[in-house]
């Protein structure tokens, strides 16, 4: 595990990359990566422009913050999700469009397209709605990202998760891709979907190159 300064650095430049790239923008959306006493977590309402590595804040597995200002309003899943699971090193929350707007049509991803399985299963889930910052809405988030590694939050947004910032990143790009996907595919009729049997082979051959790595 990279040392502090190194992973404050690190989620400054992966919030910033999310801008760049389109999946937030403004003050929407937050980041958070795992470190030795607990976890790293952007502060709350703070445009990525003003953001420099001492504005991280610090906080405990048990929602206590050790050191910073306030954080982002959604610091509950962060601390469910990475308590949770014990394989996950950060955790990303967007608002990004396509993925949004299937999040508020309340749909589910199927398998319209092999890289699907990126996410860890047959489609990606999306939570119902719940209103950011509650109890309730970690709970919602939690049960959609089982086995998987990404969800949509009910007319929301969407959570990715990684092993570490940039895995995390990796597929909140693809997701997005697979949500303007399954969009565009909605608009012209239902797409033609992979059956089980083909996603569990993708399945498999991932696990294949992830052996060879």
């Amino acid at each position: 595990m990279k040392d502090e300064p190194a992973l404050r650095a690190a989620l400054l430049d992966v919030s910033r990359r999310m801008l760049e790239l389109g999946l937030n923008r403004g003050t929407a959306g937050n980041a958070s990566v795992r470190s030795e006493e607990g976890f790293l977590l952007t502060p709350s309402a703070m445009p990525v422009s003003e953001m420099s590595p001492d504005s991280m804040v610090r906080m405990l597995l048990d929602g206590t913050v050790v050191q910073g200002g306030k954080p982002s309003s959604e610091w509950r899943f962060h601390c469910d999700i990475l308590n949770a699971r014990p394989e996950i090193g950060a955790v990303l929350h967007m608002h990004s469009p396509f993925a949004t707007t299937l999040a508020c049509l309340r749909r589910d991803v199927p398998a319209v397209h092999y890289m699907i399985a990126l996410a860890g299963g047959d489609s990606i889930r999306c939570a119902p709605y719940s209103v950011f910052g509650e109890q309730q809405l970690c709970d919602d988030a939690l049960e959609a990202l089982q086995g998987r590694k990404a969800c949509l939050l009910g007319n929301h947004g969407m959570i990715a998760l990684g092993t570490d910032l940039d895995d995390a990143l990796a597929v909140a790009q693809e997701v997005e891709f697979l949500c303007e996907i399954y969009w565009r595919t909605l608009q012209t009729g239902e797409p033609q979907l992979l059956t089980a049997q083909q996603m569990y082979a993708v399945k498999q051959k991932f696990i294949d190159y992830k052996k060879r790595d």
